[in-house]
């Protein structure tokens, strides 16, 4: 199947163009014109969204799943024009695209699966006690209930598993919650036609044309106008820390604040312990040079920063010499590529940075590049902390365990923390312990956090600035508790209660 884009929004049930258009940037392949955006067309999505939750709202968790079910497939028809596109707007390997379009698909169909369940509803009953003294007690039951339309801004470095039909949508859908997704405009065709899948998916199965709305591109007052609309109850974002924590304080300025669910990307630090280093050291460090490479660095969950003890040559000169072989990767967008090159010449300004690996590197290509800095300096300078979205990696080297515990007490929010240990090691990775999960949502021994498995247990947060709110998870089926609320239903008849009881 070919895709052609035609460049309009989808907005209710209907495919509407706007006065203004936009080129789209592709890494290669030509360049077509998508609508642009207004707070006009953001206000009749949330508009239809307000009126679709009058009924998806109260659907019943069969018809939920099986919209969701319809997704996957028609997403899945779509397999070979969305690679085509992807691959055109991203510079994205096929199989890259092809592998999240699974992930895509799989998370749809588990959300469907988990809410046929109901383990999520967190069904609670205490019987009346009409005996108790000195006051009886009401019937009391208690389940979670769909909050109302939720924003979902895609994201640049997934078009697909965190964009139009992603983990946020998908999540939020499952509740029965409608969205309106704010399309990013580094992948609009393949925006495009995700959500041609599931506006198929909403005829097919007879849901509210409102159910599922799209916007593409527009200027920052079409997210503004996103997030500031009334009806919008949550909002679901995955990008820039900058642009996410803009987005959280203007829905904090709300007259009605809401929930803003920020995963703003972090560092990644991995602790290397000695016993580890020397028994295993050049495979760990060959080991870190793909992981930081991999889709050219522009997962969240890239592992930026080593943190080792003396002595760990073998594995500094093993990630150097690896990475050294890398050759150049298209990177999302000349912007992100910018960005990369910008925060490469910010840390090799660094008080104390050695240089081990530079490279030189033009347009949307990026090469790897490698650091090394003491703990000392590393804590004195917080330049040195903050991400830098590419293939970059620093080695903090740390005198003594006290000092790699300095360096673990100075984190901030971090998505993963990894501890790369042998049984030698148990003592001082227990010491490091506590400060680590207090840090990072998802803690590692022995392996590299980028892969995310979208299962009931992971978590992909933490605490700020890694995401905006540290009790939530944008992976996995635990998910869906962003975009639902508990309400007590007191002496309530049978008859009124909600799908669940």
């Amino acid at each position: 199947m070919s895709f052609k884009p035609h460049g309009k929004h989808l907005i209710a049930g209907e495919w509407v163009a706007s006065d203004r258009t936009f080129a789209s940037d592709p890494a290669h392949g030509p360049a077509h014109d998508y609508s642009v955006g207004t707070p006009d067309l953001v206000a009749q999505a949330c508009e239809a969204a307000e009126e679709a939750f009058w009924s998806f709202g109260y659907s019943s968790r069969e018809d939920r799943a099986a919209f969701l079910n319809a997704i996957a497939d028609e997403v899945e028809a779509r397999g070979e024009a969305i690679t085509e596109i992807g691959a055109q707007e991203t510079g994205l390997p096929e199989a890259r695209l092809q592998g999240e379009r699974g992930r895509t698909t799989g998370q749809l169909r588990l959300f469907a699966s988990h809410i046929l369940k109901g383990d999520y509803l967190d069904q609670a009953h205490d019987p009346a006690l009409p005996d108790r003294a000195p006051l009886p007690r009401p019937d009391l039951k208690l389940v979670q209930r769909p909050i109302g339309p939720v924003a979902v801004f895609g994201a640049s470095n997934f078009p697909l598993a965190f964009s139009t039909a992603g983990g946020d949508t998908a999540a939020a859908l499952a509740a029965g919650c409608p969205v309106v997704v704010k399309g990013h405009s580094a992948h609009p065709g393949t925006g495009e036609i995700v959500a041609e899948a599931i506006h198929a998916a909403i005829q097919k199965t007879g849901m509210h044309p409102g159910v599922f709305s799209m916007i593409q591109g527009g200027k920052r007052d079409v997210g503004t106008a996103l997030v500031q609309h009334p009806l919008i109850r949550a909002v679901g974002f995955t990008g820039s820390l900058g642009g996410g924590r803009a987005l959280f304080d203007l829905c904090a300025a709300r007259p009605e604040p809401i929930p803003f669910f920020g995963e703003l990307g972090s560092v990644n630090p991995m602790f290397m312990m000695p016993e580890a280093i020397k028994a295993r050291g050049a495979d760990m460090g060959a080991a870190w040079a793909g992981s930081l490479c991999m889709g050219a660095g522009q997962f969240c969950t890239n592992p930026g920063i080593a943190v080792v003890l003396p002595g760990a040559d073998a594995f500094v000169d093993a990630a150097q010499g690896a990475l050294s072989e890398m050759g150049g990767q298209t990177m999302l967008t000349d912007g992100i590529a910018d960005a990369y090159r910008s925060g490469a010449a910010r840390i090799a300004q660094g008080a104390g940075v050695s240089e081990l690996l530079g490279t030189a590197c033009e347009g949307r290509e990026a090469k790897p590049y490698l650091y090394q800095v003491s703990a000392k300096d590393w804590l004195a300078e917080h330049a040195l902390q903050e991400e830098v979205f590419g293939p970059l990696g620093i080695v903090v080297v740390a005198q003594n365990a006290d000092e790699m515990a300095s360096v673990a007490k100075a984190l901030q929010g971090q998505l993963t923390c990894t501890i790369h240990m042998d049984d030698a090691d148990t003592q001082m990775a227990q010491g490091l312990m506590p400060i680590i999960e207090r840090k990072a949502g998802r803690v590692l021994v022995n392996g590299f956090p980028t892969g995310v498995e979208v299962s009931d247990t992971m978590v992909h947060g933490g605490p700020y600035p890694a995401s905006t709110n540290f009790g939530a998870t944008s992976v996995g089926t635990m998910s869906i508790r962003r975009f639902v609320r508990p309400v007590c239903y007191q002496n309530m008849p049978d008859a009124l209660l909600p799908d669940g009881f």
